[in-house]
């Protein structure tokens, strides 16, 4: 008998529990230090739109000049800030391609010309003309780091030791 009461105390408080958890009973969620941040503020939105304006007149200079092709629907701001790239033209070649153009690949932002040509491997992998989309190989990444960051007269420090 007196295994039977304990069993019994045992289901009675493991019940309590779990109606209790389920219940948010003893939950702490309502206690915040701060509210949570809604988006950025005016001032910041304010300075991104006068930067995407300045990132639309540099692109639009570039690829006037020759150094600015795109495989996508959307601006290419790391392209645009390191002076220009032909992502199109890499795309072609199977070189690979700077990130932000294998990023907008995936989000599934390509242009006219390329987005007939794109598709997916088994792996799921991106392929153009059935060759899987690759990123830039690092020592180019490193390349086109350091060209932006002269560019935007900026000291380049790449001590990462990768």
């Amino acid at each position: 008998m007196l295994r039977f009461k304990q069993t019994a105390y045992a289901l009675a408080l493991l019940t309590a529990g779990y109606l209790l958890g389920t219940q948010h009973v003893l939950s702490t969620d309502a206690l915040q230090a701060q509210e949570e941040a809604t988006g950025p503020s005016e001032e910041s939105i304010a300075k991104i739109q006068v930067a995407n304006e300045a990132l639309q007149e540099a692109e639009a200079a570039l690829a006037t000049e020759g150094f600015y092709e795109s495989a996508t629907t959307i601006s290419n701001t790391f392209a645009i800030t390191a002076g220009g790239i032909n992502a199109l033209k890499d795309l072609q070649e199977g070189r690979g391609v700077d990130p932000e153009t294998f990023a907008a690949l995936y989000a599934g932002f390509a242009n006219d010309e390329v987005k007939d040509k794109i598709g997916k491997d088994e792996q799921g992998r991106l392929t153009y003309d059935n060759k899987v989309i690759r990123m830039y190989p690092i020592s180019k990444l490193k390349k086109v780091y350091t060209l932006r960051a002269q560019l935007a007269g900026a000291e380049t420090n790449n001590d990462s030791g990768f």
